[in-house]
């Protein structure tokens, strides 16, 4: 981008789809889920720190506005993302990326949970080349949506998106400090100076989840180099409801057991160990109950020799559990009514 008005124009027009994309999704949250979202995505606009308080009045008039304004974008088209006179189709991240890679941006488009658009621009931290993935990580957003996923993956490339991970260990430091039970959480968040330096400790812990997630999607990526295309096409026939959530906390556990979690453990890496125990979700615990019971053994007796060999069941159940769903639900005349009931039998 060669001046200061091009780079405004082009983080307005992408923001514009990030609007147009809440527009149509941002209905899908929980109430509560939204609102502490909305939120944040108020601090992130109004450029306020972490610490600083949020004033209520202003914030819900932001939420008014904004839900104003989605109303007159659900029924836009998504715009071209204009680069030096070139329109580009929003969803082609990757010839958009070598347009802006050279001026130092990062550009993001895919699709999330129940098929919603993600889309954010940022400026470019870091790029790397790592078990064939190209991997760019980003710092500063200039345009994002309300769920702002911390990491993603498309095809062989993998985002992460350094300040939108920041916001989300603040979101869970906030969640625990409202009671700050004895629970997994906060063994993860007491590896860090919280209470004596946020600043410090919101960067180390970044510092470290960023290499956790870049794992992560490691994983994905090769769980999706076996299951294809026809793993996406099954996700987005199917209704929102537990079935699709089940069916990507398998490919989850398949991805972790695969490469994250192996990691983790021959790094001796404690910290991140703990918080990824933390932010197992009800699913993911539902259908891995050995992960759950083997971690809460390894932080007791600090023996890591049965997480492994849990892991290295997980690994082999996965994948033959994730590969054989998918051929149930391309062949099943109902396959969510199908995969509901192999999800129960899958269990590990």
């Amino acid at each position: 981008m060669s001046s200061m008005h091009s780079s405004k124009a082009l983080c307005a027009r992408v923001q514009t789809n990030c609007d147009i994309a809440d527009a149509r999704h941002a209905g899908v949250l929980t109430m509560c889920v939204y609102l502490l979202k909305m939120r944040e995505y108020f601090r992130w606009e109004m450029g306020l720190d972490f610490e600083e308080s949020l004033p209520s009045d202003a914030v819900g008039r932001w939420i008014q506005d904004r839900e104003r304004r989605w109303e007159t974008l659900e029924d836009r088209a998504y715009q071209p993302v204009r680069i030096e006179g070139r329109d580009y189709d929003p969803f082609d991240a990757d010839s958009i990326n070598q347009a802006l890679l050279p001026s130092g941006y990062v550009y993001s488009a895919g699709l999330g949970a129940h098929g919603a658009p993600h889309f954010f621009l940022a400026r470019l931290e870091d790029q790397q080349k790592r078990n064939q993935c190209q991997i760019y990580e980003a710092r500063e957003e200039c345009a994002r949506d309300l769920a702002a996923p911390p990491a993603m993956s498309r095809d062989q490339t993998i985002f992460v998106r350094r300040e939108s991970l920041r916001r989300m260990l603040w979101e869970r430091l906030q969640e625990w400090r409202w009671d700050r039970r004895e629970n997994a959480l906060g063994e993860a968040l007491g590896c860090y100076p919280f209470d004596e330096d946020l600043e410090e400790a919101l960067e180390a812990m970044t510092e470290r989840e960023t290499r956790t997630a870049i794992l992560h999607e490691i994983g994905e990526i090769e769980a999706g180099r076996e299951l294809g295309e026809a793993w996406h096409e099954l996700l987005h026939a199917l209704p929102r409801g537990p079935v699709e959530l089940g069916l990507r906390a398998m490919r989850d556990h398949w991805a972790d057991c695969q490469v994250t979690l192996p990691a983790l453990l021959e790094a001796e890496d404690r910290p991140a160990l703990l918080f990824y125990r933390a932010s197992l979700t009800a699913m993911r615990r539902q259908l891995f109950p050995a992960l759950v019971e083997a971690f809460e053994q390894w932080k007791e007796d600090e023996d890591d020799r049965p997480l492994q060999a849990v892991i290295a069941r997980g690994r082999e159940h996965w994948s033959a559990t994730v590969s054989r769903l998918l051929r149930l639900g391309q062949q099943a005349d109902d396959p969510a009514a199908r995969l509901q009931l192999e999800m129960e039998r899958a269990i590990l």
